[in-house]
């Protein structure tokens, strides 16, 4: 039978932020911005055009979006009752479509294809019977691989909720943070190995991670990690485990050349989509045409209003992120920013701010803000254009979650 559970201490919280005063809700107005107005193409720097129209989407409310009807509640499925206790503590009552119809099939061990769209609840799906595998045998050890260090983290955090009290260890392997403790850990032989492509392949070079031993990998948002230029090491890193292997895929998109990942690392998959569109249909989506103005005035001018409580901002480099965070900062908001050229308790220190509502804005870069998942968060301001319709659809995905209703706006010259 599986190990006794006992206690497990949680991620560290860091110390938090500082608050510098709120602006006045009358402080000095700006002029309202220009909604909506005549289409026309935008060409974002150095990308292809985008046709403005598809930053435009009234959606609905929440009342209105066909609710779905699971097929199991959390009690149905065969795992142990210890993770059914922590899946209540989290707050978890119904599982979301993802979860309702990979479960079941994760549990049989059959490989998965799952098409979602961000915030759909995947980490759950994934991590809920994996842990129960490795309750249920202590010999597992699963990988998990994904594009960047906030969604290795953000799956962390998820994964310590989901296993606590269990003393089942994990590692997050990540580039960005001290490598030594990593090591240390993984030493340790954890049961659940969490990372990025680079920082994998460093510690398999190393010789500290042995992934003959894992019999189980996750590829989570696998077209970003495409996107993001990982396909070799992808290859690379997969080559080092058993070809006989239980393998879940998860994917925002479906092309020719995630098809073509999917031929090469699955074997006679279970395919689900729950996606219904590009886009959630809570987020109601607009433009904002600048007409001349001074575009961090309008910005202001935005951000004063009551409804703009938990805001997104992305940016288009590291440098111009940074800049409008200061910026946001000397008129009195409260902002904080992430980007690469952050130190990763830096990174981790700002969205744990974010996340507690000690800031109301945070800035960030599109590969920076990959894997964000922050309750609540009111409004995503796309400052400047996203490169592709791809990336813009990422961004907004970060409102409007869980059935709660967002906008995004975007900024237009």
């Amino acid at each position: 039978m599986s190990a006794h559970f006992r206690n497990q201490r949680g991620p560290s919280r860091g110390r938090s932020f500082s608050r510098p005063a709120h602006p006045g809700r009358g402080g000095r107005s700006f002029g309202r911005p220009s909604y909506g107005g005549r289409h026309r193409q935008s060409r974002p720097h150095g990308g292809t055009r985008i046709d403005v129209s598809r930053f435009i989407n009234k959606g609905a409310t929440a009342d209105h979006v066909d609710a779905y009807v699971p097929k199991h509640s959390f009690m149905d499925f065969e795992i142990d009752p210890r993770i059914k206790h922590n899946i209540g503590a989290k707050g978890y009552t119904t599982p979301t479509p993802i979860q309702d119809q990979a479960i079941p099939h994760i549990l049989t061990g059959r490989d998965i294809v799952g098409i979602a769209n961000t915030g759909t609840g995947k980490t759950g799906a994934f991590l809920i019977p994996l842990l129960d595998k490795v309750v249920k045998d202590r010999s597992q050890r699963i990988l998990i691989m994904v594009p960047t260090r906030e969604l290795a983290l953000q799956i962390e955090e998820e994964y310590r909720g989901f296993a606590a009290g269990s003393g089942f260890l994990s590692v997050c392997a990540v580039g960005g943070a001290a490598i030594g403790p990593q090591i240390r850990r993984m030493r340790e032989n954890p049961y659940f190995v969490i990372g990025t492509p680079g920082r994998l392949k460093d510690l398999i070079e190393r010789r500290v991670l042995d992934l003959s031993q894992f019999r189980t990998v996750v590829l989570d948002e696998a077209d970003r990690m495409l996107d993001m230029g990982f396909i070799h090491d992808m290859r690379e890193i997969l080559a080092h485990m058993p070809k006989e292997r239980h393998t879940l895929f998860f994917s925002a998109t479906l092309s020719r050349e995630i098809e073509n990942l999917i031929g090469a690392f699955l074997k006679d998959p279970i395919r689900i989509s729950v996606k219904t569109g590009d886009t959630a249909k809570t987020v109601e989506q607009d433009i904002v045409r600048i007409n001349g103005k001074n575009k961090i005035d309008v910005l202001h001018d935005l951000l004063a209003q009551p409804e703009f409580d938990k805001v997104l901002i992305f940016g288009r480099t590291k440098h111009g992120v940074e800049k409008l965070s200061k910026m946001l900062v000397e008129r009195g908001f409260k902002a904080a920013s992430i980007h690469g050229n952050k130190t990763q308790s830096h990174r981790q220190r700002a969205l744990g701010a974010f996340k507690q509502d000690q800031i109301q804005i945070l800035v960030a870069t599109d590969v920076a803000a990959r894997g964000i998942d922050v309750a609540g968060v009111s409004h995503v301001i796309n400052y400047d254009l996203p490169t592709t319709y791809e990336d813009y659809v990422h961004r907004i995905g970060r409102t409007g979650r869980a059935g709660k209703r967002g906008k995004a706006l975007t900024f237009i010259e």
